[in-house]
């Protein structure tokens, strides 16, 4: 089964936490032990874990992000978001995590982040869960 997360985002760079969106899925598919396939299908977007509770981390995380990949830097992609493309790549377009009692098995801080590096734009987000 595939599953898909429809997402807007509001601001050019942002992080998205997705977790219960995902987590609601796994509830409904009756899968209590299994695996979860996370797949975001745009070469201007990513998706990664990070800190849930101190809002200052994701804050710092752009920002350093954003100073070491900036958006004017002279790229030669004619749209003007090769910074986008770049930050995408670095955090990548996919998860693989363990369902356990059907949910997430994450670290107690731990969310799953929707990483937007071109916005605001319309997304989605692509979930398969396997049995087992």
């Amino acid at each position: 089964m595939i599953k898909t997360i429809e997402l807007k985002s509001s601001r050019r760079i942002e992080f998205i936490d997705i977790t219960e969106n995902i987590n609601n899925i796994i509830r409904k598919s009756g899968i209590f032990e299994g695996a979860c396939f996370i797949n975001v299908p745009h070469t201007t977007a990513a998706v990664t874990i990070n800190e849930n509770s101190d809002s200052d981390v994701l804050r710092d995380i752009l920002n350093k992000t954003g100073k070491l990949i900036p958006p004017n830097e002279g790229y030669t992609h004619s749209e003007g978001n090769s910074d986008s493309h770049i930050k995408s790549s670095l955090y990548g377009p996919s998860l693989s995590l363990i369902i356990n009692q059907s949910k997430l098995l994450l670290g107690i801080w731990q969310a799953i982040y929707f990483c937007e590096f071109d916005g605001p734009r319309n997304r989605q987000v692509y979930i398969k869960l396997i049995n087992g």
